[in-house]
């Protein structure tokens, strides 16, 4: 199997957790190299254009939520303009929200939250206005201090979640939760597996000998074999 090097740019440690058990999950022999982002989604609306550019030399995989925005095309027309997206851009959406493609998987996170698989949402988890609050709400009703204390904010904070949110729910997603089983709730997590599963890079090769990359006039663009 190619090794395939991808850098990453996203929202947040959660983000990134979920990218990195995706491309595990899809297994083409991803290979992260460096991690942008982590500071919210102003970061990547704002650099989403320079990481296009950047794509020409390596790919990235940018992952940001979908949050109020009407759709996930408008919100790229809005990002990108009249840029042209280069195929080693793998820009995603969740919809509306990455715990939403959590909650995708019921039946493991209701598990590991020590709650009754009866109190996950009974709708489509994409139809959520605001998954992160419901996957709070259910930690809040766990069986485990454990898991409420560190998922859940304390009483009179004004945050919306707790200490540890993020470590906690890294455990779940690379222990416990099932991409396969969530991709058949939520669309935007199987369009962005499927996406994965079928990327191929796109390299620019120098055939003058020149050794100048992108600055030759001789230039091709090729595409990886497929891994075998």
């Amino acid at each position: 199997m190619s090794v395939i090097p991808i850098s990453l740019v996203v929202e947040d440690p959660l983000s990134e957790s979920v990218v990195r058990a995706i491309l595990t999950a899809v297994n083409r022999g991803y290979a992260v190299g460096s991690v942008y982002g982590k500071g919210g989604f102003g970061y990547l609306r704002k650099n989403a254009y320079r990481f296009n550019q950047a794509a020409r030399g390596t790919p990235y995989v940018m992952l940001t939520d979908l949050d109020n925005a009407p759709c996930a095309p408008g919100l790229i027309k809005n990002w990108m303009g009249v840029q042209t997206g280069h195929p080693n851009f793998i820009l995603r959406i969740a919809v509306r929200e990455v715990e939403a493609w959590l909650l995708a998987d019921g039946v493991n996170l209701a598990d590991f939250l020590g709650v009754s698989p009866k109190l996950l949402p009974k709708e489509n988890v994409e139809q959520l206005v605001n998954p992160k609050k419901t996957l709070v709400d259910l930690a809040a009703r766990s069986k485990s201090l454990e898991i409420r204390q560190r998922v859940v904010p304390k009483r009179g904070s004004t945050a919306k979640q707790g200490p540890d949110y993020n470590a906690c729910l890294d455990r779940f997603i690379h222990c416990g939760w099932d991409v396969r089983k969530a991709c058949t709730c939520s669309n935007s997590l199987e369009r962005a597996v499927r996406c994965l599963e079928k990327f191929e890079p796109v390299w620019r090769v120098d055939i003058s000998g020149s050794g100048e990359g992108e600055k030759s006039a001789h230039l091709i663009e090729c595409v990886c074999p497929k891994p075998t």
